[in-house]
């Protein structure tokens, strides 16, 4: 049997590598059609004819010319007149993801697909394929000639320095990082350039007069306890480069299932956000009902288009997977976390602690137990209708629209930012 200290030196000696692709939707395009695409500024868009969608991300050549992730098309096509728009297909992405990770898996099988864009390599005990480098090269390459896909490679002794490793030098990077050499590349950063601390918290640090990295290392690890809990003892340890956390290949059941859409115009009545509430509720119950999972909580998001964030949340006395159900509290929490006329630019529908259906009791209510059996019976006849037709088989006139919310059925044009049904998180860089 291994001893803890045997356990910490495997922990200390370990090669991790974090595989990024770079601006990855546009890539693919570029991939799929160079005579079109390559070299020119692209960017992937909603609402593509209506210019008045959102970037999701924008190639590197439009990024040159100042255009971001997160600006409108017109914000974009004012900075970049040449720059040509191309509609999300997540069905192809899907497609290119699977194939570069089917090239990175061949190296080693701890392999954790963080979104589907990236994701962590265990490569420690993969020797037999060379030096570390030699296999962040031989990787880099093979994705590069089979998949025609620039990535950035970050190898380091753990998660948290080969993630922060990756994003150094983008496109097509290569870098290493080692624990010797963090007060020298990382400590100068603010916190919130160190992954796992975001703006909010940067924020709170800064009113400690903690500005850097190198100050939150050097921090009292008392006081971040006292101010941030448990996370404050993370805190530390990642600033000086530490995180023991493992690579991890097995599948775990979703702990949370969701969509949102951001809207190519703002919607300022009650009625148009319930239907658009209607066809995010329907996808997420469809996507819980084919893993045979039921919801406790259901959560909302609203925001506006000066990017104010409401997130609310309401836990279920009994769980469910119908669509009339989540439907109708995410509506209740709409209306009353809105107020009336304020202009949303996104919503999004998102189901919490999860369980398995077998496993859960489904208490049955006095009033309905006798329509209960019948509803079940209903919604699993509709489930094998769109499964057999496809999504847009069996449909209510409240999910008709003209809005994102009533695309997100076809899963070529659909994107999410929480999970899909292959367990990845949408995140292009």
């Amino acid at each position: 049997m291994k001893q803890a200290g045997e356990d910490q030196e495997v922990r200390k000696n370990r090669i991790i590598i974090h595989l990024d692709m770079n601006a990855f939707y546009c890539s693919v395009h570029e991939a799929e059609e160079p005579g079109i695409y390559k070299g020119k500024p692209t960017a992937v868009a909603g609402s593509v004819e209506q210019r008045r969608g959102i970037i999701v991300t924008s190639s590197y050549t439009a990024r040159q010319k100042g255009v971001k992730t997160g600006m409108t098309v017109r914000q974009g096509l004012q900075l970049c007149p040449e720059m040509i728009l191309i509609k999300p297909d997540f069905e192809l992405y899907r497609k290119y993801s699977r194939g570069f990770m089917s090239v990175a898996s061949q190296y080693t099988p701890l392999l954790e697909a963080t979104s589907i864009d990236e994701c962590y390599l265990d490569i420690t005990g993969s020797s037999a394929f060379g030096e570390p480098l030699d296999i962040a090269r031989d990787i880099q390459h093979r994705i590069q000639t089979e998949w025609n896909l620039p990535c950035s490679i970050g190898v380091a002794p753990n998660k948290l320095l080969a993630k922060m490793a990756s994003d150094m030098h983008k496109p097509n990077g290569m870098t290493v990082l080692r624990i010797r050499d963090v007060p020298r590349l990382l400590w100068h950063k603010p916190c919130d350039s160190l992954f796992g601390i975001g703006r909010k918290t940067g924020e709170k640090l800064k009113k400690l007069n903690i500005h850097t990295i190198g100050q939150l290392a050097a921090a009292e690890e008392a006081m971040l306890v006292k101010h941030f809990g448990v996370a404050g003892s993370w805190m530390k340890s990642a600033a000086h480069g530490y995180d023991y956390s493992p690579v991890n290949a097995v599948r775990e059941q979703n702990k949370s299932i969701g969509h949102t859409t951001t809207l190519p115009q703002d919607v300022t009545k009650r009625q148009e956000a319930h239907r658009i509430l209607l066809n995010l509720a329907d996808q997420t119950a469809r996507r819980m009902r084919r893993q045979k999972l039921v919801a406790a909580t259901i959560q909302v998001v609203i925001r506006k288009p000066d990017m104010t964030t409401v997130n609310r949340s309401v836990t279920l006395h009994v769980p469910t997977d119908t669509t009339g159900e989540i439907h109708l509290e995410a509506c209740k929490l709409f209306d009353k976390h809105w107020r009336e006329g304020d202009p949303v630019r996104l919503l999004g529908v998102t189901l919490q602690n999860l369980t398995s259906r077998s496993e859960t009791a489904m208490q049955l209510d006095l009033f309905s137990y006798e329509e209960q059996p019948r509803k079940e019976a209903l919604t699993r006849a509709m489930d094998l209708l769109r499964d057999k037709f496809g999504e847009d088989a069996v449909l209510t006139a409240g999910m008709l629209g003209d809005d994102p919310s009533a695309l997100i059925r076809n899963k070529r044009i659909r994107g999410t930012s929480l999970q899909t049904d292959e367990h990845m998180l949408y995140s292009d860089e």
